[in-house]
């Protein structure tokens, strides 16, 4: 069985912490490099949900995309709810490991996942890494559909391919609008809105967008929006990497047990719809 620093220097070659943004809190925070692993449970959210899961699972090491601690903290008192997160990984002998930003980036990377879910084929990053030779790492992806779809349609697979969430896909944008290319990113994308309308894909899925620069993209542009829930955006990336993790497991013998978690922790849990609202 590998250690957990085995097991951690193969995710950091996957994900460098150094590929990170700056703002960001990637890597280890909690766990013993000596402890042993066997099993490995990836999630989008570190919240107690998701410890408790993996708790129940016998988990070793828990590997989320979302930081625990994105702006520091001075206190774990397990008074607050982000301190009994801590507590319960520790009492029970769990790692943890959070790849946010450089997985992001990554080859692949989340937006890669995502793309896969919805059967695009990848053609180039939306924003490239410049420090990337090959042109194949960076923020999003550009991709082309196997044959044309309209929006609506594009809408509805995104809904049906997508962990079911109460928000469902917003569109914007004349749902019959015929659908070529799309450019995707998982995760809050609306900071990309000048690489996609340079780009020249007709539609762009993502999450969170905002009101002020959503209109502004529809003004400017036939381009069409989906808008998708966030943690809808991100999951796929968790199956993703622990095929990837599999992957290393069987290539080193180590004969790691992993798991993707498939509770749903998108905070948002019931929509009621307007009445005489457009569907």
């Amino acid at each position: 069985m590998p250690r957990l620093s085995e097991v951690i220097a193969a995710l950091e070659n996957l994900w460098p912490a150094e590929r990170a943004e700056s703002w960001d809190a990637v890597g280890t925070v909690v766990g013993d490099p000596d402890q042993e692993v066997t099993r490995v449970l990836f999630a989008v959210d570190p919240v107690q949900e998701i410890v408790d899961e993996a708790v129940k699972l016998g988990a070793d090491l828990l590997v989320t995309h979302h930081p625990l601690y994105l702006r520091g903290t001075t206190t774990v008192a397990a008074s607050h709810f982000k301190g009994r997160v801590v507590h319960t990984l520790i009492k029970n002998d769990i790692a943890l490991h959070v790849a946010h930003t450089n997985a992001d980036t990554a080859d692949p990377g989340v937006s890669d996942a995502l793309a896969g879910a919805l059967d695009l084929r990848v053609v180039r990053p939306l924003v490239p890494d410049p420090a990337d030779p090959s042109g194949r790492r960076g923020l999003g992806r550009i991709c082309e559909l196997d044959h044309p779809v309209t929006v609506r349609e594009l809408a509805a697979r995104a809904a049906a391919r997508l962990p079911a969430t109460a928000q469902g896909i917003r569109v914007a944008g004349d749902p019959e609008t015929t659908v070529r290319t799309i450019a995707v990113s998982g995760g809050s994308g609306d900071s990309l809105f000048d690489a996609v309308r340079a780009s020249g894909v007709d539609a762009f899925l993502t999450a969170d967008l905002r009101h002020h620069p959503a209109s502004e993209a529809v003004s400017h542009t036939p381009l069409a929006l989906l808008d998708a829930a966030h943690w809808a955006t991100e999951w796929p990336w968790c199956e993703q990497a622990a095929a990837q993790l599999d992957e290393i497991s069987d290539r080193h013998d180590w004969n790691l047990r992993v798991h993707v978690s498939k509770t749903v922790t998108d905070p948002w849990t019931s929509h009621s719809p307007s009445p005489g609202a457009p569907n």
